[in-house]
């Protein structure tokens, strides 16, 4: 059974996909890993790594499709239609809007003529991307939304799916920022999730949105401090403990942590004994001994 372990952070910005990448090419001296990138509005892992998508797969939704030769301009579907898809003036015949539709078939079902018919809309793609580095494995996961699109949730669902389909050991996510449906989605079946937080009073406000919603979800949560040293730390502290959390690393504000972000070389792999990535190295052992 795959074991799984989320990132996530209730503010964007605070290092989240850099903690993810690092620790996942940690964790993956130890165990079998598929890294899996479900911030499928801006997913940046591959950039992270250095690597190129591979293996695309296309995410769909049911599209309404009239037969206008059967409809009889009751405005049904439009009147059941939650999100606005389906504009039917009084007395003339339906028009879709496929960037507002969600798919949900409702018009199929309310349709007394049976003129809908279900089409396919593509709002995403999934890849599945093998990758080498340092003389680890990782199989790499990406969700992403196409530009334009409202409906993120069944890329996040796609790209789950398609990661524990890989059938590795051990699945580290990395969620979007906030703590909307699509982060909860991607946090679902997580034995433990790694809240990364800043000493900031945002990331402290945030910090504490994260937790509430996995206390929600019954899933454990630990606390990384990135950007340590740049405020005080000990409302964070105070914070965790309040929802039965702990903080288990500080990562420190640091120039050469910085300047592995900007040649996109991991600082594991470009200082493998920098004490920042011993960190990494310690995180990742202590997760695969409690998870």
């Amino acid at each position: 059974m795959t074991r799984k372990v989320s990132v996530t952070g209730g503010k964007g910005g605070t290092g989240k996909s850099t903690i993810a990448v690092n620790l996942a090419l940690e964790l993956a001296c130890l165990e079998e890993l598929v890294l899996a990138d479900l911030d499928v509005e801006a997913p940046n892992d591959h950039i992270i790594l250095g690597v190129k998508l591979e293996g695309e797969e296309p995410v769909t939704i049911m599209l309404p499709v009239i037969e206008y030769e059967k409809c009889s301009a009751c405005g049904s579907c439009a009147k059941v239609c939650d999100t606005g898809a389906i504009i039917a003036p009084k007395g003339r015949l339906p028009m879709v809007l496929p960037r507002l539709c969600s798919g949900c078939r409702a018009c199929m079902l309310v349709c007394p003529n049976n003129a809908i018919r279900e089409g396919r809309r593509v709002i995403g793609f999934t890849y599945e991307t093998p990758i080498s580095l340092g003389g680890r494995r990782i199989t790499l996961v990406t969700g992403m939304l196409r530009e334009g699109e409202e409906h993120v949730s069944p890329v996040v669902v796609a790209g789950r799916r398609r990661a524990e389909s890989v059938g590795a050991r051990f699945m580290l996510v990395d969620t979007a920022a906030g703590t909307g449906n699509t982060v909860s989605i991607a946090l679902e079946g997580s034995k433990l999730a790694i809240a990364v937080t800043e000493p900031t009073p945002l990331g402290e406000h945030d910090l504490k949105l994260i937790l509430e919603l996995l206390g929600e979800m019954s899933i454990e949560a630990w606390v990384v401090v990135n950007r340590a040293g740049i405020g005080s730390e000990e409302r964070v502290r105070k914070l965790a403990s309040q929802y039965g959390a702990r903080v288990v690393a500080r990562i420190p504000y640091s120039r050469r942590l910085l300047e592995s972000y900007v040649s996109g070389v991991p600082i594991v792999l470009m200082r493998p004994e920098d004490p920042i990535s011993l960190v990494f190295r310690k995180l990742a052992k202590e997760i695969v001994e409690v998870v």
